[in-house]
């Protein structure tokens, strides 16, 4: 902030009524351990009373709120030999970025902690955790019911709408973000003006207004940053993609860490999976033709899903590994549905996320990404693709074509369980013939088709769509939980 900003920020607060939860006066430094406690306070108050931070000012009388000066110099101050700024923020936590300001107001020096209000969990000082009540600081564990309110508040915000870079200006909004791609993407005409560019960001909650600043949000910087680099609570959430050099991780071949955000980067990140995926050559009645041996929509939903449906709070990013019989993508967090209902069934985490990249045409809408990649993998007579839930993260596995013969029993029961699904989400019935048509088998070996729907019958992942029918030649079947 500036000089002038300083003064309207100092004056706003104190024409305060009085001092306040989020809010506290005070002339002079007394402790290292009374500012820690003092932030911890302020910033769970802050949190709890709906304000995006809590003030801690120093050169005010708390009483009449007079402006009479400090001789506190917190950039100079020491605690036990230490910079006192280290001391407090090594006894934090979480670690908070709170931001000291120093002003000369009319020749009285003031001193002005802004106190970012807590995200996630109560901010605790040397392991304890504050509270203001009224005017004063107690200890949290003496108000449980204020302590379930933060911890139940860690839901009520989404990561999109969180701060990735505060306080600055429109000049930086636009080197730190690609806001031409956004309006190529929207097919927008841009703007004349800059005001007009930035109230287009502020419409689609990318960047907010912060006084006479602006700060950027989680979800403009990861969908137009031109660096993730730049954010440093983001610079790990961009794609990944690795190469090996057979079917395992023992060799790399190629590895690119992406760093444009989602929206900006994603044609040319699918552009370059594209161009680095084997061909196969088929042979026409006349001329030699290549073609992908994965189906490019697969791929592009694929990397997509990975995008939208990952836990933006754990740790790690989406990752696209190919592998010379597969590709796998993966992205942190467990899935809000079970994997085996993914084609009928869809839950986003990151919904303002997700409905932007659908907006903008990078995925489907709702519910059909993932019926468009079993759909295709049939179409190029590949293996089922394999969805899986591990720890802490998600992968779906899209395989390279393989003969039936050389499929082993789960791979068959896979893909007649995702058939009947594709079919029943399309108003159809799973056959014998349908099946067969799934994996080119000739009519004549319809007892191969039998065996499999068998197969997936006994491990009740598929049904009979009338129990009454004894024909086994006439009978269709449906997934389990239709």
């Amino acid at each position: 902030m500036d000089e002038q900003e300083l003064r309207e920020l100092l004056e706003k607060l104190v024409a305060a009524p009085k001092e306040s939860e989020w809010l506290e006066f005070k002339q002079n430094y007394h402790s290292a351990e009374e500012i820690g406690e003092r932030i911890s306070a302020l910033s769970n108050s802050a949190c709890l009373h709906n304000h995006s931070n809590g003030y801690l000012v120093f050169g005010v009388e708390d009483n009449d709120q007079t402006i009479v000066g400090t001789t506190f110099k917190p950039h100079i101050q020491k605690n036990k030999g230490q910079e006192l700024e280290s001391w407090i923020l090594n006894r934090l936590s979480p670690c908070i970025d709170y931001r000291i300001y120093e002003l000369d107001y009319d020749g009285k020096p003031v001193v002005i902690y802004e106190i970012p209000a807590t995200d996630y969990q109560p901010v605790r000082f040397l392991h304890e955790a504050y509270v203001r009540v009224g005017s004063y600081t107690h200890k949290l564990n003496n108000y449980p019911e204020k302590e379930a309110k933060i911890w139940n508040k860690k839901t009520l915000k989404a990561f999109e709408l969180e701060i990735a870079k505060r306080s600055i200006s429109s000049d930086e909004i636009v080197t730190l973000l690609d806001t031409h791609s956004y309006f190529d993407l929207s097919k927008i005409p841009y703007p004349t003006t800059r005001e007009a560019v930035i109230d287009k960001f502020i419409s689609e909650k990318f960047i907010v207004n912060a006084r006479s600043k602006y700060s950027i949000t989680n979800l403009g910087a990861i969908l137009f940053a031109k660096d993730l680099n730049n954010f440093e609570n983001l610079a790990r959430k961009a794609v990944r993609v690795i190469i090996y050099k057979g079917k395992n991780r023992v060799f790399t071949e190629r590895e690119q860490p992406g760093i444009r955000g989602y929206a900006v980067g994603f044609i040319g990140l699918i552009d370059w999976i594209n161009g680095r995926l084997p061909a196969n050559e088929v042979i026409g009645k006349a001329l030699r033709e290549e073609t992908r041996m994965y189906p490019e929509i697969a791929i592009r939903e694929l990397v997509a899903n990975a995008i939208i449906h990952q836990d933006l709070r754990e740790t790690g990013c989406p990752m696209i590994e190919i592998f010379t019989d597969r590709i796998e993508f993966t992205n942190p967090g467990k899935p809000l549905i079970q994997t085996n209902r993914f084609i009928d069934e869809f839950q986003s985490r990151n919904e303002t996320l997700a409905a932007f990249m659908r907006r903008i045409g990078i995925c489907e809408e709702k519910g059909s990404g993932i019926d468009k990649v079993v759909h295709f993998a049939e179409h190029y007579q590949l293996p089922a693709p394999d969805f899986q839930t591990k720890e802490k993260h998600t992968t779906a596995i899209l395989y390279s074509y393989m003969d039936l013969n050389d499929m082993d029993k789960k791979d068959k029961i896979r893909a007649a369980y995702q058939h009947a699904c594709l079919c029943h989400v399309s108003n159809e019935k799973m056959t014998n013939q349908s099946l067969r048509e799934r994996f080119n088998i000739e009519d004549k070996n319809s007892s191969i088709a039998s065996r499999i729907i068998k197969d997936a019958l006994e491990a009740k992942l598929i049904k009979d769509d009338d129990p009454d029918n004894k024909s086994r030649k006439y009978a269709k079947y449906v997934p389990y939980w239709a």
